[in-house]
C-alpha cells in the first residue's frame, strides 16, 4: 500500500516514517505542493497525504483519480482545501485529523495574547541590546478581562478553559451552544453582542462560504478601540486589507495571527533570502502591535504523533473496510 506525501517538510518524514513501524506502508515524500502540475507523480499510488495548503480542485482530484488513488488523507483538521462534490464525483474518499491536539493550537493562541500584551517580543529584542528601559512595554491584566471565542469546537473549549483560568470573562459564539461549555461558565451570546465587549478576541472556527471574512469592516467597526485579535484558525476568516486599515486607525488595537489568507506563497518556506512581494503582509508586520507566527499552532511533538498515527488509521481503515469508526473524521 502506498502513500504519496506533498507539501512535506523535514519533520512530517520524521514522524510519519517513525510510526510506520506498525502499519507498513511505502512511503513517498515530495517538498512541493499538490498541484495539476505534480498530479503526475502518484502513480501507483493508494492514497495522497496533503496539508493546508495544497489545492484538492477538481481538476487535480480528476487526474489523480485516472492515476488510481483512492484516498485523499488530509493531515489537518481543515477541509476548505478541498472540493468535496468533485471527490464524490469521481468516487474518492477523504480523510482528516480532526482533532490530534486542540491543546496545541488553543495554547499558542495564549502565547500570542500573552506576547502581544506584555510585548515580550520587544522586550527579548531589548534586553539582547542591552536596553533594559520599561518604557514602551506596559501591558494589562489578563484577570478580569472579557475573552470572545468564536466557535467552541475541540479547539475553542481547550482554548475557553485556559481563559478561565486566568480569570477572564469568557463568552462565546457557535452555530449551537455546547452545555458542556456552559457548563464551565461560559456565556453564550450573538456575534453582534461579543465584538463590542470582548476586551480579546479569539477566531477558532472553520472556513466556509459562511465564515469567510468574518472579520470584516462591519465587524471590524463593532469591536471595542483597542481590542486585540487573535487568529489561530484559517487565514480567509480575516479580511487582511480591513484589519490594516483598523490597525492604522487605532481602533484596533493588537493583532496576532498564525494563519494568513494569502499563506500559501509565504509559509513552510525559507525566505530570508528573498524580497517579499507580498505588500499586504509586509505592511502588517511593520506594525509594532501585529505578531505574525507560520502556522505553527499545530507544531508540537504531541500533536505531530496524532497527526501520523490517525493518519496511518485513516487509511489502513478505509482500504480495509471502506468506512471509518471515528465520527468526524470521514468527509466523503
Amino acid at each position: 500500500m502506498n502513500i504519496s506525501f506533498f507539501s512535506s517538510q523535514p519533520y512530517d518524514k520524521l514522524f510519519f516514517e517513525k510510526y510506520n513501524a506498525d502499519f507498513g506502508f511505502n512511503l513517498t515524500f515530495y517538498d512541493a505542493g499538490l498541484t495539476p502540475d505534480t498530479a503526475g507523480l502518484v502513480q501507483n499510488c493508494d492514497a495522497v497525504c496533503v496539508f493546508v495548503n495544497d489545492k484538492l480542485t477538481a481538476t487535480v482530484i480528476e487526474a489523480i483519480s485516472k492515476q488510481g488513488v483512492k484516498i485523499i488523507a488530509l493531515r489537518c483538521a481543515g477541509f476548505n482545501n478541498v472540493d468535496l462534490d468533485a471527490a464524490r464525483q469521481f468516487g474518492m474518499r477523504v480523510c482528516r485529523v480532526p482533532a490530534y491536539s486542540p491543546e496545541a493550537v488553543a495554547e499558542h493562541a495564549v502565547a500570542m495574547i500573552l506576547t502581544l500584551d506584555r510585548k515580550i517580543h520587544k522586550a527579548y529584542n531589548r534586553v539582547r541590546e542591552q536596553n533594559f528601559a520599561l518604557n514602551g512595554l506596559l501591558g494589562f491584566d489578563l484577570y478580569g478581562k472579557t475573552v470572545g471565542v468564536i466557535g467552541t469546537g475541540n479547539i475553542g473549549i481547550a482554548f475557553c478553559k485556559i481563559m478561565l483560568g486566568f480569570g477572564c470573562k469568557v463568552v462565546a459564539f457557535d452555530l449551537m451552544a455546547n452545555k458542556q461549555v456552559e457548563a464551565m461558565g461560559v456565556q453564550y451570546l450573538p456575534l453582534m453582542d461579543i465584538l463590542p465587549v470582548a476586551d480579546i478576541v479569539s477566531l477558532h472556527c472553520p472556513l466556509n462560504e459562511q465564515t469567510k471574512h468574518l472579520i470584516n469592516n462591519e465587524t471590524l467597526a463593532m469591536m471595542k478601540d483597542g481590542a486585540m485579535l487573535i487568529n489561530t484558525s484559517r487565514g480567509g476568516l480575516i479580511d487582511t486589507e480591513a484589519v490594516t486599515a483598523f490597525l492604522k486607525s487605532g481602533k484596533l488595537g493588537y493583532l496576532g495571527i498564525d494563519v494568513y489568507e494569502q499563506e500559501e506563497k509565504l509559509f513552510f518556506k525559507d525566505l530570508s533570502d528573498d524580497i517579499i512581494e507580498d505588500d499586504v503582509i509586509a505592511r502588517l508586520m511593520s506594525f509594532s502591535n501585529v505578531l505574525v507566527t507560520a502556522h505553527q499552532g499545530f507544531f508540537t511533538r504531541e500533536a505531530l504523533t496524532q497527526i501520523a498515527l490517525i493518519t496511518y488509521q485513516n487509511v489502513k481503515e478505509l482500504l480495509k473496510n471502506g468506512n471509518l469508526s471515528k465520527a468526524g473524521t470521514l468527509l466523503v
